[in-house]
């Protein structure tokens, strides 16, 4: 067995600790700035040497008490979403993986296709629709739209997941009488839990920091976090950074600790079918 070389493994740490470095200096920035006075958050004196202070925690909730209410919005739109979009994903990913026929490989190749397809371009032509059926300003349009927009990739996360459970499991169910829906249920849905958790990180993502969708279907009561923190920046009397990169902390570290939590199903679930046994 050869063995690894120094260097190679040098260049790879060294590669790692950039892209942790990319990916959480700007958001130790964003919470060690939340901690500052307004006077010390640009100041390079104080850049590293402040003393702390939770006022901008304050002024959040005595001036913008919207964005708690945007939070609670995200929340459920989030959460709606996920449910939808992976219990969508699994039944399509069964689908796909137990029942292959030339139609269904080529609508795969569709799913793949509409992915690419930027969200812009579907608002304008979805906004008379939405108006149409009263749906607008609703937690219902955005739960359906977010999880539209990632039944896509999520059946194809879960077909591939799904193509390394054996199929004997589902005809050993299917002699002892089993409904395709009992299989999905009491064989399939265990077995892919990892796949669902894979699918649920993306969702969750994408849906709790979502701007565009939100900023076109909704104004007040389905109004979310992202929307709230939009306003601050476009404030009249200015922009109070301080309570800016407050909000920017409270909505960005649950998530955070969400993916933190679940990276080891995350790998899991994205690496099913990278190895054949």
């Amino acid at each position: 067995m050869r063995k690894r070389s120094p260097l190679i493994a040098l260049l790879k740490l060294a590669g790692v600790l950039v892209i942790a470095a990319w990916s959480l200096v700007p958001i130790g920035l964003i919470v060690m700035s939340s901690f500052k006075a307004d006077r010390d958050i640009f100041s390079v004196a104080s850049r590293f040497k402040f003393e702390p202070t939770l006022a901008n925690y304050a002024m959040l909730w005595n001036r913008w008490g919207d964005f708690f209410t945007g939070l609670w919005n995200s929340l459920i739109v989030t959460t709606g979403a996920t449910v939808l979009a992976v219990a969508v994903s699994l039944l399509a990913g069964y689908a796909y993986s137990r029942h292959a026929s030339r139609a269904l490989q080529a609508s795969a190749f569709f799913l793949i296709f509409i992915r690419l397809i930027p969200p812009i371009v579907i608002t304008l032509p979805l906004f008379p629709v939405v108006n149409w059926l009263k749906l607008n300003d609703t937690h219902f349009i955005l739960i359906l739209l977010y999880a539209t927009f990632f039944v896509s990739l999520g059946t194809i996360v879960m077909r591939t997941f799904i193509d390394q459970i054996p199929r004997e499991l589902d005809e050993s169910a299917m002699i002892d009488g089993a409904s395709q829906f009992q299989i999905i249920r009491r064989v399939i849905f265990p077995l892919a839990a990892q796949g669902m958790l894979a699918v649920s990180v993306f969702v969750i993502v994408y849906a709790w920091n979502e701007f565009l969708f939100a900023f076109i279907f909704t104004t007040t009561k389905a109004k979310t976090a992202p929307l709230v923190v939009a306003e601050m920046i476009g404030a009249v009397e200015g922009v109070e950074w301080g309570v800016l990169f407050a909000a920017s902390a409270i909505q960005l570290l649950p998530v955070l600790a969400f993916v933190i939590l679940m990276q080891k199903h995350l790998v899991a679930g994205l690496t099913a079918g990278a190895v054949k046994g």
